[in-house]
């Protein structure tokens, strides 16, 4: 309930703040694990890929935060889970996998970090990926987050990672590759990459 309350209120402040063009919504599957990854411009970008869809995008958030009065609370209420910073712990591992597991949609960005120019990608999303059977969607936050300017969320076809079924950790920096290539892909053109 608290989710559905705050996304309201955010798509509402988005409507007049930040508008939003979304492209290629169609792609997010509405039912299952959905691993969602985009790159990663701004503090905003957990509330941008995801007050424009029809599921709950839950994403894992610094263990801080929790900490913080009022804000621990309504992240965690709005389906935020932490994880520590420097690593990421068993617990919040088997939470994420558990999470797409459960069917439902979990955001990450493979950067780790905020950049400008979706630059160099850490394993783990390639790692939940492999071992959550989760569908892969790319995710490209296109624009500047200036007031009453228009930004463009566009959301790619699942990723194909088939050629890597049953593959090791040997191959993390590879499904990295595929899936930070689709958002690089999808940043230059604006519109939805193909399967």
């Amino acid at each position: 309930m608290i989710y559905v309350i705050c996304r309201g209120l955010l798509r509402l402040i988005y409507a007049i703040v930040y508008p939003l063009n979304i492209v290629g919504k169609e792609n997010v599957p509405k039912e299952g694990g959905v691993l969602l990854c985009a790159n990663h411009l701004s503090l905003l970008d957990p509330m941008t890929i995801g007050i424009k869809l029809d599921r709950q995008v839950k994403y894992m958030a610094k263990a801080e935060l929790f900490k913080v009065p009022v804000l621990g609370w309504l992240i965690k209420k709005v389906g935020a889970f932490p994880v520590k910073r420097g690593g990421v712990s068993k617990e919040s591992i088997k939470t994420a996998l558990n999470t797409l597991r459960g069917g439902n949609v979990m955001g990450i960005f493979p950067e780790g970090t905020r950049n400008s120019d979706a630059g160099v990608a850490k394993k783990g999303a390639a790692s939940f990926a492999l071992r959550s059977g989760a569908a892969v969607i790319p995710a490209a936050i296109i624009g500047q987050y200036k007031p009453f300017r228009r930004m463009t969320v566009v959301y790619g076809a699942p990723v194909d990672l088939s050629a890597f079924e049953g593959a090791g950790s040997d191959s993390l920096e590879a499904v990295t590759d595929v899936i930070m290539g689709r958002i690089r892909e999808m940043i230059a053109t604006g519109k939805p990459s193909a399967s």
